[in-house]
């Protein structure tokens, strides 16, 4: 139990130092694409957080495999290095014995990935789709900087010069818009109110932007005259309602759901959620013969040659889940070939390792 609990903590605290410093690079790239969609007003800077707590999830479930992966080669290499194993050897622990001890923390890391595969990831895309359509769908105006011009897309640019206490209404609107005529001919059309809100219709579901006293000028490209409309009230649809980014898709699904659909899309979404902890298992049979060095070699020897193997076993599950949603694999056959090429590779490196010997 001394063995067990020193080979144990080795390698969680290994995998733990990989793994922060691997979110913390991960994280901190999504925060600054945010951040940036903050500052330029596609999104309120309020649900930055939520959006990155709801984002973890699906991080950990890729760098956690990974993390162990590497947390295994670095722990075993300095105890190679140590010749902690030669004497674990001379003892009689045998390479086999190393690698029951191994699985223990590996079925820690599988139950952790697969909770965050099976359940946790899915339902923090869920929720950050839906966070971020309510926020296109809605095109925001409050979102506006005041004294700004920004562009809300669709080839729509706003600017407003104030707004009032609770931010519900604006003061001083200027509209630009790029759209085209029943026709197809296309025409810029300018807006300019005193004051606007937004309100959405109880009967459709729609979104508008209602203005108040202002002016609309429309221009078509090539033409030397325009039209003016004086009004009084103006609304300007910002969104039909059910109008969004398709929620139904695999990605957004629960497990249980992937369970009883059919769709090829679906299982290949199934497949990789449960590939993720299979693959901890598996890379820790490859981790352990790869460990191996010897003190001239130094503990990152083989770290480049382990990389590159999980980079593969990584690209191929990716390239097996685009090839069943899109049929041109079976699903029966699936992912599971993958793995199996890889299973047979970390039994037959275990082999030879037993062949030579775990200290020779």
């Amino acid at each position: 139990m001394i063995v067990f609990r020193y080979l144990t903590r080795e390698i969680l605290l290994t995998m733990s130092a990989v793994a922060g410093v691997l979110l913390l690079v991960i994280m901190g790239s999504r925060f600054i694409r945010y951040f940036s969609d903050a500052a330029e007003g596609e999104i309120p800077v309020s649900i930055l957080g939520s959006l990155m707590l709801f984002h973890l999830p699906g991080f950990l479930e890729l760098i956690l495999p990974l993390a162990f992966f590497l947390g295994i080669l670095l722990a075993y290499g300095q105890l190679y290095l140590n010749s902690e194993i030669t004497v674990l050897v001379a003892c009689g622990t045998s390479p086999m014995r190393l690698l029951q001890v191994s699985l223990v923390p590996a079925a820690l890391v599988a139950l952790l990935v697969g909770t965050c595969s099976l359940w946790l990831t899915p339902a923090g895309a869920l929720h950050n789709e839906q966070l971020l359509e309510e926020q296109r769908s809605r095109l925001d105006f409050t979102a506006l900087a005041p004294g700004r011009f920004q562009d809300f897309g669709d080839g729509r640019t706003a600017y407003t010069e104030s707004f009032d206490d609770d931010r519900s209404h604006m003061q001083e609107v200027f509209i630009s818009e790029r759209q085209r005529r029943r026709d197809g001919t296309p025409e810029s059309a300018v807006t300019r109110a005193a004051s606007g809100y937004q309100t959405v219709d109880d009967d459709t579901g729609s979104r508008f932007l209602v203005l108040e006293n202002g002016e609309r000028y429309s221009v078509e490209p090539g033409r030397h005259e325009a039209e003016r409309l004086e009004f009084a009230t103006y609304a300007v649809r910002l969104s039909r309602a059910g109008e969004g980014a398709e929620l139904g898709s695999p990605e957004y699904a629960t497990t249980a759901a992937l369970l009883d659909d059919d769709d090829t899309r679906a299982q290949a979404q199934l497949q990789w959620r449960l590939s993720l902890p299979v693959m901890v298992f598996i890379l820790t049979l490859l981790a352990m013969p790869l460990a191996k060095v010897n003190p001239r070699q130094g503990r990152f020897a083989k770290l480049l040659p382990a990389v590159f193997l999980h980079v593969c076993y990584l690209s191929l599950l990716l390239a097996a889940l685009d090839a069943i949603g899109r049929g041109s694999l079976p699903v029966a056959l699936g992912m599971w070939p993958i793995h199996v090429v890889f299973l047979l590779l970390g039994l037959g490196l275990m082999v030879r390792a037993q062949r030579q010997g775990m200290a020779g």
